[in-house]
């Protein structure tokens, strides 16, 4: 055991020691964290939402009825600037124009047409114009009410909006939640996720590649280490990799994007290192087949990306069809992202996982196996 530790801790620190492993295992996983947390959402899946802001334009000249709408706008959570005095109007995304008398010819009867633009695409924009017309069809509502009580005015207005609801809705959760986790919730472990499976195939396997290239590896054959006591130590020294950024991911997440590991952090720890686990031994397996560092580094990118999509690192595999949501549970990364997942944000308890974790352990094996069937000195 001597020997296989010393391996694996001089393996450990010539891989630590590389740039590229470095940048991929410290730097590029925050850059990942931030870009794709924001895309996604950035705030995850609790809390309120910062208020969108909307620039509007000739909101001073529309009346009263044209102050009820802008009213029941920032209720929908819009932070509204008056165009008159926004130092940059050409700077906002998103921008709702009045009509000048707008109360005027809601009065008479006349149609008034809102205009709302937006500078971009995407679910921030769905979900902004539906608060919008959220917020139009109230205060029509309100109008509505007011007519019924005589003439339209201000005041008549006013006492509309005060009135209490006829109809209220309740709700409340009725067990577990089942929110589908967003921004750096789902950013941060599929990142994490992603990210120590592309170092294994990479780095990982470039190492054994290089050594078997120069010789080491038939110089290691005539040392007196058996078979099995060296293939431990190159899987032990890509294991220890593998959980130096697994642990750097998940303090990283937490301290600078906010993320909680659920209360089954023990359980959560422990899928983790049966992931890591899998991965080094996946590492081990490419680094023996492939015979050159091109291609197992080609192989590695190539490999790794995949799984990531296929397996919801990238997105919530919940949001995809389900037959795609079948076949995730055919990956390691599958199997991952759904434990960490059922852990921490679907609060489903440490039994939910031990089949997930148990496929790990078994998936270890039988790799470790196969690259011991096909681990070459030469």
């Amino acid at each position: 055991m001597h020997g296989t530790w010393f391996l694996a801790g001089y393996d450990l620190r010539l891989m630590l020691r590389q740039r590229e492993t470095l940048l991929w295992t410290f730097v590029l996983p925050i850059v990942f964290f931030f870009f794709i947390g924001t895309i996604a959402g950035g705030g995850g899946v609790s809390g309120t939402p910062s208020p969108t802001t909307l620039l509007v334009e000739n909101s001073s000249d529309g009346g009263f009825f044209a102050e009820q709408i802008l009213r029941r706008v920032r209720e929908n959570n819009f932070h509204v600037v008056d165009a008159d005095t926004a130092a940059t109007p050409e700077a906002y995304r998103f921008v709702l124009t009045v009509p000048p008398a707008t109360t005027d010819s809601v009065l008479a009867g006349h149609p008034v047409r809102l205009r709302f633009q937006s500078r971009g695409n995407g679910l921030s924009l769905d979900y902004a114009g539906l608060r919008l017309r959220r917020a139009i069809y109230t205060a029509l509502g309100d109008l509505l009410l007011a007519d019924k009580e005589g003439p339209i005015t201000e005041a008549a207005l006013a006492r509309a909006t005060a009135l209490p609801h006829a109809l209220t809705l309740e709700t409340r959760r009725a067990g577990r939640r089942h929110e589908i986790p967003s921004g750096f919730s789902q950013a941060v472990p599929g990142t994490m996720v992603m990210f120590t499976l592309l170092i294994m195939l990479t780095s990982g396997a470039v190492l054994l590649v290089l050594e078997r290239e120069e010789g080491l590896l038939r110089r290691l054959a005539s040392a007196p280490m058996g078979r099995s006591q060296v293939l431990a130590g190159k899987w032990g020294a890509r294991l220890g990799l593998g959980i130096i950024q697994i642990g750097f991911a998940m303090l990283v997440g937490n301290l600078l994007f906010g993320v909680t590991w659920g209360p089954d952090l023990p359980m959560l720890l422990l899928v983790l290192l049966l992931y890591g686990g899998l991965c080094a031994a996946l590492g081990l397996l490419l680094g023996n087949l492939a015979r050159t560092r091109r291609q197992a580094v080609g192989i590695g990118v190539l490999t790794s990306n995949v799984l990531a999509a296929l397996g919801g690192c990238w997105w919530p595999i919940e949001v995809t069809s389900p037959t795609m949501q079948k076949v995730a549970l055919f990956l390691p990364t599958g199997w991952t992202m759904d434990a960490l997942h059922k852990l921490v944000h679907f609060g489903a308890g440490p039994s939910s996982v031990l089949v997930h974790a148990a496929g790990l352990a078994a998936a270890t094996v039988i790799v470790l196996w196969a690259g011991t069937r096909t681990f070459r000195y030469r």
